[in-house]
């Protein structure tokens, strides 16, 4: 796969097809693999494609629509379904992408510098089959089915049946480790505003806040329904906090509401359709407050 891939990133280059390419770069160790644009041939041989290319590389063409001539991105079947929310909310250029559909067979967890099983997004990912592309490398010889993706949401009901104490209890546990660091923000394809309102200089929450329930009462769950009707469930939020924050689940439990009281919904799916919560029909909708 890395070999076709790379192949291919040279003939688009070398043809003028595309001026640059996005994927998976080298890191430091074999375990962690980052984006990166790549401008011209020589280059490539640092690209990569294995188990352990977790990024996704949907938020990253938001840059690209920005500079000249289009950009060759090589995406999983998950990372589709952000690319074309994306291209819903017109923060990406389809005219400026030439997109490769890859196959996936699922990422693997890292610990301590070992492989210890798919990430748990991996591991109930509902998204097998690409939703937009030029062209596919692997799709079906590479291809993974879910394990249990009528586990997605298992953990989302554990915390349902708590009670509200042990809910409040269990949250801010989980918030007060944050350091705000944005990587959630920032790797997050559903947070693409060109300034985020905990920027601004109105306000003290430009960076950590000196108050110790400010992430309890504040930052997450103001992101966490910024993002609600528009997550695609790709669990970058989770994976990239250094504190290990369970973040997806807060995104999680607004996808189960929104599938149970407005119908099934997946994000990215049809760039055509309007989201749930920006369809509401008051005669017919039910009324979250009623429940």
């Amino acid at each position: 796969m890395q070999e076709l891939m790379k192949a291919k990133a040279k003939e688009l280059l070398a043809g003028g097809i595309v001026q640059k390419v996005l994927a998976w770069k080298k890191g430091d160790f074999p375990q962690n693999p980052a984006p990166a644009f790549f401008a011209d041939e020589s280059q490539l041989d640092e690209m990569v494609y294995d188990k352990f290319c977790a990024a996704n590389l949907a938020k990253f063409m938001v840059e690209a629509k920005k500079e000249d001539g289009k950009t060759l991105v090589f995406l999983r079947p998950c990372d589709t379904y952000s690319y074309n929310q994306l291209l819903k909310e017109n923060r990406v250029s389809r005219e400026k992408a030439y997109i490769i559909g890859v196959g996936c067979e699922g990422v693997v967890a890292v610990e301590e510098m070992q492989g210890t099983g798919l990430l748990e997004r991996c591991r109930v990912c509902t998204k097998i089959n690409h939703v937009i592309y030029d062209e596919l490398i692997g799709a079906e010889t590479v291809k993974r089915e879910t394990d249990d993706a009528a586990a997605r949401f298992d953990r989302v009901e554990e915390v349902e049946k708590m009670t509200s104490d042990e809910r409040y209890a269990f949250w801010q546990n989980q918030l007060s480790k944050c350091i705000r660091c944005n990587a959630c923000r920032n790797a997050c394809p559903s947070c693409s505003c060109k300034k985020c309102v905990f920027d601004g200089d109105s306000y003290d929450t430009e960076q950590k806040a000196n108050a110790s329930s400010f992430e309890e009462q504040m930052f997450h769950i103001i992101r966490a329904y910024h993002v609600a009707g528009r997550c695609t469930d790709c669990g970058e939020c989770a994976r990239v906090c250094p504190q290990g924050i369970e973040l997806n689940l807060l995104n999680r439990k607004f996808i189960k509401d929104i599938n149970e009281l407005y119908g099934e919904f997946q994000a990215g799916a049809d760039i055509e359709a309007l989201g749930p919560l920006t369809d509401f029909n008051i005669d017919q909708d039910p009324e979250p407050s009623s429940f």
